[in-house]
């Protein structure tokens, strides 16, 4: 990791708090003599003229430091990933599993991280989802959903270019290691260790009972058609998306880029879980 001289932050303008843990953060920040390019939305926060779009920020920047939820981290996910650029997420909602730092753990993370310490970055897979010339980068997960008239898709899936099953169902979620938390485990899919080299696909409310989640290899080439009459959504970490029509082919592999993810040095993954899920509770 490059040493950090220069710290960006986006934020999540309407959380709880976020003007008073800001400018904590600034400051610290400034203590420390490190540079600060701030979001626009946090720029006007803290009454300053020089905001950058969030866009641009982890092109100009060694660390992206996220205030805010899940949503708001995933929203640059991408353009930190293909960046190279490490992001740190301080958890201003209720649940964060990306967004792993409590508050009170923010500058004390940052003590740890400023002089590049590699052993609380966690390399995170990322997948790359394309449909003719268009082509999406994804963290968590790419979710092909029925339109808005209550019937089921029929779907062709093949894995490296040959055909393992023709499936109805409200649709299919093609998941990473990391969001196996997420939307794949609501509908019954396995939890795995980001660490593991895997894909996950999980159907949702498939009428063929059989046909359970699946774990393949992160190698393989996922295909997945929609018949020729069918309409659908295709949705990107829950934040990006494109409509689908009858007779287009999704397909899904491993993205050549990684994303830079900062955990906690005070839990382990495992603690992250059993924290957010409640285990034991």
């Amino acid at each position: 990791m490059r040493p950090i001289e220069r710290v960006g932050i986006v934020i999540k303008p309407h959380a709880a708090g976020i003007e008073i843990v800001l400018a904590e953060l600034v400051d610290f920040l400034s203590e420390q003599g490190t540079g600060c390019l701030l979001e626009k939305p946090a720029a006007e926060i803290l009454g300053r003229p020089d905001g950058f779009s969030r866009e641009e920020i982890p092109g100009r920047v060694d660390l992206v430091v996220v205030l805010g939820g899940d949503g708001t981290l995933l929203s640059i996910a991408h353009i930190a990933a293909r960046r190279g650029t490490p992001v740190m997420g301080v958890n201003m909602g209720n649940l964060g599993f990306l967004s792993e730092i409590p508050r009170v753990e923010m500058t004390a993370t940052l003590k740890e991280l400023l002089p590049s310490n590699e052993g609380i970055v966690s390399p995170r897979m990322m997948l790359e989802a394309s449909r003719g010339a268009d082509r999406w980068l994804c963290l968590n997960d790419i979710v092909i959903n029925k339109g808005a008239l209550a019937r089921m898709l029929e779907l062709t899936i093949r894995i490296d270019g040959r055909e393992i099953a023709a499936v109805r169902a409200d649709g299919m979620i093609m998941s990473t290691p990391t969001g196996s938390t997420a939307y794949t485990l609501a509908a019954g899919g396995p939890i795995i260790q980001p660490s593991i080299p895997a894909i996950i696909l999980t159907p949702i409310c498939p009428h063929t009972l059989t046909f359970r989640p699946m774990v393949i290899s992160s190698e393989a080439r996922i295909q997945i058609g929609l018949q020729d009459s069918e309409e659908a959504f295709l949705t990107i970490d829950g934040q990006r998306g494109s409509a689908l029509s009858g007779g287009d082919t999704v397909e899904v592999v491993r993205a050549s880029c990684e994303l830079k993810l900062i955990h906690s040095p005070r839990r382990t993954y495992f603690d992250v879980l059993k924290e957010k899920l409640s285990w034991g509770a």
